[in-house]
Formats: C-alpha cells, structure tokens, sequence
C-alpha cells in the first residue's frame, strides 16, 4: 500500500474547501465564468449532507427567530421557506441542496481537508477522499468547527457543567439548574431568552452590550464591512461582527428586558469549583458556565502555508479582500469582512473571478 506521500494526486486547477454559503457561491461564480465541474474545479466538504453549519444548529431556531438568511445567487431562498416555523436546520439545508443540484455543482462529501501543503507552482490538498494538486485554492471552511472558550484562572476545577454554543440543544435540558451564559453576540442573547424563561439565568460579559437603534441599512452594513476589511488588510485577526454591528434592539430583546433577562453583569476573574468568582472577591454558585463566545476562523489546514502574520491575523488584498497578501493563489471567503452571508456571496464571486485571472484560466 502506497503511503499517503507517495499516493498519486488529481490535478485540476482550482479546490474549493467547503460548501457553506460562501463556497457554494464561489462555485457558482466559478461554474458562471465557464469553468466545468469536476474537471476545472472541485468542491470539496466536510459535512455528511448539504446545509454547512446551519444542518447543526439548536432545534428552536426558526426561520423566525434567526438572523437573516440570504439568497445564494441565482435562486431564491423564498422559493423554499414559505412556512417560517421551519426549523433553520432543515430549510436551510434543503434549499443548500436544491441549490447545488440545480447549478450541477457536484459536491464531493463528505471530503474533509486535513492539509493543504505548498508544492511550488502547485498547491497538494490532502483530503478524506483522496489528493488532489490544485494551481489556486479558494477556502470557505467557516468557523463552526473551531469554537472559542477563552481561557479563564480555575476553569479545570469547575466540577460541575461548561459548554459552548456548539453544544446546545434545549433550554429544557437546564431546568432546575442555575445557568451563566457568558457572551454579547448575538447567539447569547438568543440562548438567553431561550434559557431564562425555563430556570434562573445570570448573564455577564466582557463589555458593555450596546444595542442598536433603529434598522440596519445598507449605509450602516457598509460601514461595519469596511471596518472588518481595514483590519484584514493591515494583517489584523477579524473583529466580532456584533462588535461592529451591535445588538438589534428587537421585540423580543425588548421583552428580555421587561422581565429582567437582561441584567448584564461584568466578566469574572476566575472560575472556582462551584461557580465564579469576581476581582472584588464577589463569589456566585451556579450549575452551568454556557460560552456564547464566538467562534474562529477553520484554517489549521492550511497553517504549512505560513499565511499568518506574528499578529495572528492574515494580510488580506484584492477588491474585497479574499486574497491572500503572502499567497495569491489562495483566496478566503467567509474571513474577515466577507464572514456574514450578504459578504459571502460578494465575496465569491470576486474570488472566483481574481484568482481565475490570476492562474490565466479566462480569456
């Protein structure tokens, strides 16, 4: 048996890693530009079945209780959400499959990436269904397989239970515990509320929450892009979207707040065996720690290709922004300014179109 260095590779042109909404969309625009699948480009993912992240989200987030789903290019969402009890994590990854198959995006799955290696003028993916020597990657590996809990002084010695957003699955499953949720964004505020109106909730986080007043247009969503991209550029790790954006002061914040959910305490200092503790000495006893505290960037794969900068962040150049400063043949969607859906699909097509211009592959 051949070891895998020595394993023969496929080689094509392009590898798109992932299949959320910023890989599909960059297939799309790939197909689009009169690239063929299978031949000229392949996409490959991690999931078992279509729907990126959004096949693993909590039961009880609806289409009318998340936050927004954007149409992929070329087929409306609408088409196939007319009932917006839906779970998110049945329509979202119905209308994802519909919508590689209408396109004949032929996904390859479940394919996930381990590494991605420089080979000279060729770049070596290594994958669960084989090798593959591509001339330019375009990455969409999300951030849901790389969850963020911040280290805190005396968190091996809490002997009761800590998990992260990844983790939920019901409200019902904490009844009769006491629950901290510590987070601001956006998925904190839901779990809260979820939370709190089954057992008794103690909500902190590192800031002060700053809600937003009125809608968030497209003058405001611009403002908040372009000061994700100011970063990205200058080699700066992505800040939070909420930190840009703020909280949207919705009915059922407004309600959170009428019932008393939403009284914010500040971060603690250090984590005891029952509970927390504060820098005043101030101590709480609780049952649960819930991490509501984001999630990064997946790109340990490609950590040979010493994209990063000491800063931890990655110099990022082109239009918007997909492309890697220190390998043009690498281009990431879903980082950085193009990390929400309106992004995504923006941020395809540009990736598409540059890196095929740059490996020469249109006339």
């Amino acid at each position: 048996m051949l070891s895998p260095s020595l394993r023969p590779a496929l080689k094509l042109p392009i590898v798109v890693i992932g299949a959320g909404q910023a890989g599909l969309s960059s297939a799309y625009h790939l197909k689009h530009l009169g690239l063929d699948p299978l031949k000229d480009f392949i996409v490959l993912d991690g999931a078992p079945e279509p729907g990126g992240a959004w096949q693993y989200r909590w039961p009880s987030l609806t289409l009318t209780t998340v936050n927004g789903v954007r149409d992929l290019p070329g087929l409306a969402f609408s088409d196939f959400a007319s009932d917006t009890s839906i779970k998110a994590s049945v329509a979202v990854p119905h209308y994802f499959a519909a919508y590689e198959e209408h396109f004949g995006l032929k996904v390859q799955r479940p394919a996930k990436v381990s590494v991605v290696c420089d080979r000279g003028e060729r770049l070596r993916v290594e994958s669960d269904i084989g090798i593959f020597s591509a001339q330019g990657i375009i990455n969409a590996t999300g951030t849901w397989e790389k969850p963020y809990i911040p280290a805190y002084p005396g968190a091996e010695t809490f002997g009761r239970q800590q998990l992260h957003t990844k983790d939920y699955v019901t409200a019902d499953a904490f009844a009769g515990k006491h629950v901290l949720v510590v987070g601001g964004g956006i998925s904190a505020i839901q779990l809260l509320d979820e939370i709190s109106q089954v057992t008794k909730t103690t909500w902190v986080t590192r800031t002060p929450p700053r809600f937003r007043q009125g809608p968030f247009d497209e003058e405001a969503g611009r403002k908040a892009v372009a000061m994700v991209e100011e970063r990205v550029r200058a080699g700066l790790p992505p800040n939070a979207v909420v930190s840009v954006t703020g909280l949207p002061l919705t009915p059922a914040i407004v309600a959170m707040r009428e019932r008393g959910a939403l009284e914010r305490q500040e971060m603690f200092a250090e984590i005891t065996p029952d509970g927390v503790r504060w820098a005043d000495g101030r101590t709480l006893a609780v049952d649960v720690i819930l991490w509501c505290t984001g999630f990064r960037s997946a790109l340990d794969h490609l950590a040979p290709l010493q994209i990063r900068e000491d800063s931890g962040g990655i110099v990022m150049t082109g239009r918007l922004a997909t492309q890697v400063a220190k390998d043009p043949r690498v281009h990431l969607v879903g980082y950085g300014p193009s990390a929400s859906t309106i992004g995504a699909n923006r941020a395809g097509g540009a990736a598409a179109r540059e890196l095929t211009d740059y490996l020469g592959l249109r006339a």
